[in-house]
Order: C-alpha cells, then sequence, then structure tokens
C-alpha cells in the first residue's frame, strides 16, 4: 500500500495520487498537498500548509516546518558518507549508520531539483533556486543559488522593492 498506516495525516491533507506515492511512518501537517512520485520515509515531519511538489524525496530525518514549498523533484539526503555495506563487507543495517537530521524552517522555499545535504538547516522564509546544491546552512531570508549553494540576495528586500515599484 502507498501510503502505509503509520503515517499521521492531520485534517485536510491532500496526496492527489495516493497509488502513485511511497508514505511510511511519517508525521504530515493540515492543509498540505502531497503531489505524484513522492516519497517521505520514516520519522519525517511535515508541517502544516506544505507544498511537496511531484517525484520529491524526504528521507528519515527530515523536519520541515508550517508553510513551505518544496518543488519537483528535490532531494534530501540524511548521510554524509553512505556506504553500501559495514566493515565487515555484510549489508549495512539500521546499527551501522547515524541519521543526520536536516531542519527546513518555516515559509522557505527549494526550488526544483535542487539537492539538500544532510545536517543543513534553511532558515525562515529562505529561497533555495532551482538546481542548487545545498551543503552548508542557508540564514534566515536568504536567496541562494549555484552548485554549491551560495547566498545571492536577501528576499526581505526584494520585497521592499516589489512593493515599493507597485
Amino acid at each position: 500500500m502507498p501510503v502505509s498506516d503509520t503515517v499521521v495525516m492531520e485534517e485536510g491533507v491532500q496526496v492527489f495520487q495516493p497509488a502513485l506515492v511511497n508514505l511510511y511512518g511519517c508525521r504530515i501537517g493540515a492543509g498540505t498537498r502531497i503531489g505524484a512520485f513522492v516519497e517521505i520515509q520514516k520519522n519525517a515531519r511535515i508541517g502544516q500548509r506544505c507544498k511537496i511538489s511531484s517525484h520529491s524525496f524526504v528521507c528519515e530525518g527530515v523536519r520541515i516546518d508550517e508553510e513551505v514549498f518544496i518543488g519537483h523533484g528535490v532531494m534530501f539526503t540524511n548521510d554524509t558518507y553512505p556506504r553500501a555495506t559495514n566493515e565487515q563487507g555484510q549489508l549495512q543495517t539500521e546499527a551501522d549508520w547515524k541519521v543526520e537530521p536536516t531542519h527546513v524552517k518555516r515559509r522557505a522555499s527549494i526550488g526544483s531539483n535542487a539537492t539538500i545535504r544532510s545536517g543543513v538547516t534553511i532558515g525562515e522564509g529562505a529561497l533555495v533556486g532551482a538546481g542548487a546544491v545545498v551543503v552548508a546552512d542557508v540564514p534566515d531570508h536568504a536567496i541562494v543559488a549555484g552548485v554549491p549553494a551560495r547566498v545571492m540576495g536577501d528576499m526581505r528586500m526584494r520585497e521592499a522593492a516589489r512593493l515599493k515599484a507597485a
């Protein structure tokens, strides 16, 4: 079953293609919308009124606060040094590694095809450009882009300029 009975969904969650997602052991906040071909793993937390666009991967250890936008094909990671096997050459189990948590703060937006390395925090109201590779913390309200992602501006200044022009 694509939406496991271990998923906690608050009121008003919309999963547009329930047969085309893989959700298990996660918590999804009220009013959140989830597109097709999304995977959200156990122990991931999605806040209220978020949008998780199609083809995105939210792995264990990711916490997404309220009102966050996740574009198409966004990939989160949870291990800086992944390996298939342990030192003895056996396939790794959960006992062989530790989840590195990632936090996306309220009202942040992450553009399509961005990759978010484990252990980072994306600040409140920040904007991550499409295709960016985020390898370090993103300050509140920063605009970041590139590989690796670098600060290119500030959302508050951009909004002020937009309002002034209107």
